[in-house]
């Protein structure tokens, strides 16, 4: 299979990374050739993070304002498809994947091109998602696929985790009782299999209903409870971004933030699905039905 592909990405973890290799793997076994590239910044993020560092991007990545990459150089001028690895902060795009998006170098050979996207995200990803996928729409890609991988535990406990190495830097078990944080082995093992199905898609050059394939393989699934806290959360972070950003002395107001996603996590998380689910679920069955369809696609 005489094709080219480009597998572009930011990895901060190296988690994404992996999810690149295992997806990228059947391409590269059924001979096309895959070049992966793994942007830089000019300026880039700490690993492990602080607490004031990770707070503080809060009201770029809500802005979407983009920061400088180190050029990206890349091998040909088109491709027969483009796979971008994204990763959601504070429920929009990241920063790094907000400025691959923005890259002049991005831009120039997206246009009339197939694009899947796979995610990796805590377990909310749907609006960062939907600005990826508007994104690509104004850029003029053809967008083919979409696959999301999370970490599937509990939203309590993979919030602790997610913290446990984000600020640790290590992703093993916190106090040894905690399950490992982030996407399992198993699923990013799992992430060939996506890559087997777009494989013989692009040996076919058939992009058709490859999105419907791809759902039948569980690479896309959406869960009421998330898409409620997440879908509520929007307007929040908006009101808070819009506020922090207009602080001459924005560290105070971070802090306040950080404890504003506890309170909402821990206790208004709980009280919001019990009453959903006594007095809206029940009679909102269609337009939840129709919200839940619009995740799933890769046409809005």
């Amino acid at each position: 299979m005489d094709k080219k592909v480009l597998a572009i990405y930011y990895s901060q973890t190296g988690q994404l990374r992996h999810i690149i290799d295992s997806f990228t793997a059947p391409l590269i076994a059924a001979g096309a050739r895959v070049e992966k590239v793994q942007v830089q910044l000019v300026n880039d993020f700490p690993f492990p993070w602080t607490g004031s560092d990770f707070y503080a991007v809060m009201p770029d990545c809500v802005f979407e304002v983009p920061t400088p990459l180190v050029p990206i150089k890349l091998e040909h001028q088109q491709y027969d498809l483009i796979i971008l690895g994204y990763q959601p902060w504070f429920l929009w795009p990241s920063i790094p994947s907000n400025s691959i998006l923005n890259s002049p170098e991005f831009k120039a050979i997206v246009k009339d091109t197939p694009v899947v996207t796979i995610g990796e995200a805590r377990n909310m990803w749907l609006n960062a998602y939907a600005r990826i996928r508007q994104k690509l729409k104004d850029s003029g890609a053809k967008l083919v696929g979409n696959i999301a991988l999370v970490d599937k535990h509990v939203n309590v406990v993979s919030f602790v985790t997610i913290f446990h190495w984000m600020f640790g830097g290590k992703k093993d078990r916190y106090l040894n009782l905690f399950p490992k944080p982030g996407v399992s082995d198993e699923d990013i093992a799992h992430a060939s299999v996506y890559g087997a199905t777009v494989a013989a898609r692009l040996a076919e050059n058939n992009w058709e209903n490859l999105q419907t394939e791809l759902l039948s393989q569980k690479a896309v699934i959406v869960k009421y409870p998330l898409m409620l806290l997440e879908t509520t959360a929007i307007p929040t972070y908006v009101k808070w971004a819009k506020f922090i950003n207009n602080r001459a002395n924005p560290g105070p107001w971070l802090v306040a933030f950080k404890y504003y996603i506890y309170v909402a996590l821990f206790l208004g998380a709980p009280v919001l699905l019990t009453l959903d689910a006594l007095f809206i679920k029940p009679f909102s069955s269609k337009k939840n039905k129709l919200k839940t369809e619009n995740f799933l696609q890769v046409n809005q």
